[in-house]
C-alpha cells in the first residue's frame, strides 16, 4: 500500500469515527430518563408518572368490590376466600383449590350444609357449605377428610365438579362462620 492510499484510509477512518461519535452523542441526548442515564435536575417526570416506588398489591387484601356486612368472599382469579365479620373485620383468609366449574361473579347465600359426604370426585369430605348451582353442578366449599393422604391426581377438566377444596382447619372455620343464609360474594 502506498503512503497516499494509507493517508486516504486513515482520513476515511477518522471521518467515520468522528461521525459515529457524533451520532452516539446525539442518541445519548435523546434517551428517555431512566434508561441508562441519570436524570438532569431540570427534567421533570413525564405527566402521569409517579416518583413513588411501585408497590405490589397484597394478594390477601380483601377485594374492594366484595360487598358489605358479614359475608364469605371468594375470588375466582386469586383462588382465595375471606370470612368477613359484620364490622368489616377479616376473621380469616385462606387459599383454596378451585373446582372445575366456577360460579358466576355475584352474590349468593348458603343454601345447604353437610357435615360429611363423599365428594363428586370420590374423596370423603367434611364441612360442606353449598351456595350455588351451575348447569346442574352444585358449588360449595369442603375439606378432604384425609388431607395427609397423597394428593389425588389433578381433576379431569372434562369432569364437572363443584367442590372448592380448603384445608381441614380452614374448613372448620368456614363451617362455624357460613351458616344457612350467610351471604357469599364471588368476585373475579
Amino acid at each position: 500500500m502506498s503512503a497516499s492510499s494509507s493517508g486516504i484510509v486513515a482520513g476515511l477512518t477518522a471521518a467515520a469515527l468522528a461521525t459515529v461519535g457524533y451520532l452516539a452523542h446525539q442518541a445519548a441526548e435523546t434517551v428517555p430518563v431512566g434508561l441508562g442515564r441519570a436524570a438532569k435536575a431540570s427534567v421533570a417526570p413525564a405527566a402521569g408518572t409517579s416518583k413513588a416506588p411501585q408497590v405490589k398489591k397484597d394478594p390477601s387484601a380483601l377485594p374492594g368490590d366484595s360487598g358489605k356486612g358479614a359475608r364469605v368472599v371468594y375470588s375466582l382469579r386469586g383462588d382465595r376466600v375471606w370470612l368477613v365479620a359484620g364490622d368489616e373485620a377479616i376473621s380469616r383468609t385462606f387459599e383454596v383449590d378451585p373446582s372445575t366449574v366456577d360460579p358466576a361473579p355475584g352474590t349468593y347465600s348458603v343454601t345447604s350444609r353437610s357435615n360429611s359426604v363423599t365428594g363428586s370426585d370420590g374423596v370423603p369430605v367434611e364441612h360442606v357449605v353449598r351456595f350455588a348451582s351451575v348447569g346442574g353442578v352444585v358449588i360449595g366449599f369442603s375439606a378432604a377428610v384425609n388431607e395427609s393422604a397423597p394428593p389425588a391426581p389433578a381433576p379431569d377438566p372434562k369432569v364437572r365438579t363443584g367442590g372448592i377444596r380448603e384445608s381441614r382447619a380452614d374448613g372448620d372455620a368456614m363451617w362455624t362462620f357460613a351458616t344457612i343464609g350467610r351471604t357469599v360474594v364471588v368476585v373475579r
